[in-house]
């Protein structure tokens, strides 16, 4: 009796045009893709839900991939700039609370105080934007907003069937929106601290004017960062609501109903 193993090689490039899509996806979507997870744990994620996608998504290839070799470089490339495409416009939506973050630090005289920011490969960014980022991304897991990230990374072998070129013009119009989204939303975040910090030096150069004698900026500073510390302590539970609103939203143009 002879075994035919004939399929394989098919079998085998189906999986790996997959796991182009969904690892080149999984290294740039929020949550899981975060730098700091472990590439090795990162990569056992993008081959798992390969693995588990596989059975429902394969029938969307063509069938003899390994016939035409150019053909199947051609949609590698596909498969690796659609992956880009989706995983960079969910990133853009992250950098909502590093902005909003340097605006708030900006605003209560924290600007110079950085720290490391774990959730952007390391970086040195504002102790607001940093705290906020970190809180950003445990939202996510308590929310189960996570499995929005999987699903959509499942419809988009719907919405991008493989094969058909990547809607390059989709992408960077969706991008140029998701960038301009991202300014509204952290300078929408960051307007109570705006006012109040507005306010607030109104007020101390009022004082400086009818007091000339009082040394103004040695009590400035402290009252500005108290201020802003309880600004931020009575306003933390609706920023990251509302933010969460607005992830969730940009996920969604990727999921299909």
């Amino acid at each position: 009796m002879t075994i035919q193993l004939d399929f394989l090689p098919d079998i085998a490039a189906a999986f790996l045009l997959m796991f182009a899509r969904l690892g080149t996806m999984l290294m740039l979507l929020p949550a899981l893709g975060e730098s700091s997870i472990p590439m090795r744990f990162r990569l056992t994620i993008a081959l798992a839900l390969t693995l588990v996608m596989y059975p429902v998504a394969a029938s969307l290839y063509p069938a003899n991939l390994t016939a035409n070799m150019m053909q199947l470089l051609v949609m590698l490339g596909g498969e690796l700039a659609i992956g880009f495409g989706i995983g960079l416009c969910a990133r853009l939506i992250t950098s909502v609370l590093q902005i909003a973050g340097v605006i708030m630090a900006n605003q209560s005289g924290l600007a110079f105080a950085l720290g490391t920011d774990i959730a952007n490969e390391g970086q040195q960014g504002a102790l607001y934007g940093n705290f906020l980022a970190v809180l950003g991304i445990t939202l996510v897991f308590v929310t189960d907003s996570h499995y929005l990230i999987i699903a959509a990374m499942y419809d988009s072998f719907t919405i991008f069937p493989p094969g058909n070129a990547p809607p390059v013009a989709d992408f960077a119009q969706n991008a140029t929106d998701t960038v301009a989204h991202v300014f509204t939303i952290a300078v929408r975040m960051s307007a109570p601290f705006l006012v109040v910090g507005l306010v607030f030096y109104f007020g101390l150069g009022l004082l400086n004017k009818l007091m000339p004698q009082m040394q103004i900026f040695f009590i400035a500073m402290p009252v500005n960062i108290a201020v802003g510390l309880f600004l931020l302590m009575v306003l933390i539970a609706t920023l990251m609501m509302f933010y969460l609103d607005h992830f969730q939203e940009a996920l969604g143009k990727f999921i299909v109903g």
